[in-house]
Parts: C-alpha cells; sequence; structure tokens
C-alpha cells in the first residue's frame, strides 16, 4: 500500500470509531480529503485508495487540476474563501460550496447558476470563534442570512461549515463545535414557508486536527489533508 493509502486507512478507521462514540454508523461522515498543494498524481492515489471527495481552497489551483481529472468519479468541494469575482470558474467546477459567507456572495453564486440553468448547492459558513482573521458569519446572523436569502432560486443552502480556532488540543475546540451543532438543529426547523431552498443536511467541521472531536459533536462531513496527504510544503 502507498503512504497515502495507508494514512488514509487510519483516517477512516478513527472516523468509524468517532461516529460510533456518537451513536451514529461510520456512513453517517463524509470523508472530504482536502488536497491544497498536492499535485494530481497525489490525488489520483488517494482516488484509487477509496477517495470519492476532493476539496480545494482555491480556484486557480482547481482550474488546473480539475481538467487533468476529467472523467473520474469525483465530488468536488469548494472549502476555501470564495471571491465574488471567482464565483463563475466555481460554479463550473464544484459540486458543493462550503463558504457562503454573505448575501452579496450568495446573490453571485445564483446569478451564474441562472445562466448556466443550474442550482449549486452551498454551505453557510460560521465564524466560531469570532476571529477576525477568519472569513464567516456570526452564529446570530445565520437566521437573518437565510430570510434574505430565501428568493434566491438557483442556489440550495444544504448546511453549515465552520474552521474552528487552533487549539493546542482537540479538546479545547469541542465548545465550539457544540455550538455549531446547536446551530444547526435550530435552523433545520424555520418558520413554515420561510425558505423553499433550504435543505440544511450538511455540517462540515473539523480538520486534521480536530476531525474526531467533531464527529462526536456532530458533524456529518470532515475536511482532512495533512492526516492524509502528509505535511504540506
Amino acid at each position: 500500500m502507498s503512504r497515502i493509502a495507508v494514512n488514509l486507512e487510519e483516517v477512516k478507521n478513527r472516523i468509524a470509531a468517532a461516529a460510533r462514540r456518537s451513536g451514529r454508523a461510520p456512513e453517517a461522515v463524509k470523508l472530504v480529503a482536502v488536497s491544497k498543494t498536492v499535485g494530481v498524481p497525489g490525488i489520483i492515489e488517494a482516488l484509487e485508495a477509496g477517495v470519492t471527495g476532493i476539496g480545494e481552497n482555491r480556484i486557480q489551483e482547481a482550474k488546473l487540476k480539475y481538467p487533468q481529472l476529467a472523467g473520474r468519479k469525483i465530488t468536488w468541494h469548494m472549502i476555501g474563501h470564495l471571491q465574488t469575482n471567482k464565483v463563475r470558474d466555481a460554479v463550473r467546477i464544484f459540486d458543493l460550496i462550503h463558504s457562503v459567507d454573505s448575501l452579496r456572495l450568495a446573490e453571485e453564486i445564483n446569478n451564474e447558476a441562472k445562466k448556466n440553468n443550474k442550482k449549486v448547492s452551498c454551505l453557510i459558513e460560521i465564524n466560531s470563534g469570532s476571529e477576525s482573521s477568519k472569513y464567516g458569519m456570526k452564529f446570530e446572523d445565520a437566521a437573518g442570512f437565510i430570510r434574505a436569502a430565501a428568493g434566491l432560486g438557483n442556489v440550495s443552502f444544504e448546511g453549515l461549515m465552520t474552521v474552528a480556532p487552533l487549539m493546542p488540543a482537540p479538546e479545547a475546540v469541542r465548545p465550539f463545535f457544540k455550538r455549531m451543532k446547536e446551530l444547526f438543529e435550530q435552523l433545520k426547523v424555520p418558520a413554515a414557508g420561510v425558505s423553499s431552498n433550504l435543505d440544511l443536511k450538511h455540517l462540515s467541521m473539523g480538520m486534521s486536527q480536530d476531525y474526531e472531536t467533531a464527529i462526536e459533536e456532530g458533524a456529518t462531513m470532515v475536511r482532512v489533508g495533512s492526516a492524509i496527504f502528509g505535511k504540506r510544503n
């Protein structure tokens, strides 16, 4: 087995164990392999080892890799900050955009999706640690955003995403994940008729350093890079 395959097997085993600790089946948690700075050969190794979801942080990098991997069975995830001037490429490449953090961005995605006669699946990004260095909206702004974006017919809001604060120990981030789960459950039952483009089913949280804690607190999707591909240059 290749190094990537061995790492992937370890990550899958840890995901399964964490899912069982949270009272869920391992299949309830989707793995997104984050391929930031990873070359196409490394991605192919991961795909051949069983990865189906690939996450990219930067549009420019994704544009280079996407055509080289054409024809392969991949679900493409945009997990980094998305600028409005990059929306056209994002709508063309990605199956799920994790990082919708403003009404303006949602409107741009909706407009581009309408031009292409498609509906784009998105997650609402929450800045769970209220960090000035990170993107995402405040917890208390999520419900208002959903109401404001209710008329965007070419966007489907399918869940929430967060990048938790970097802490010295995974246990220290548990309160942030717990609060994300609480918000997720609150927003799943909006007032009748509030939004027809809301179908919350994904809670994307947890990365290489803390994905097990995230799963224990309810994550349905984890974004793991270095634990699979090794440390980045």
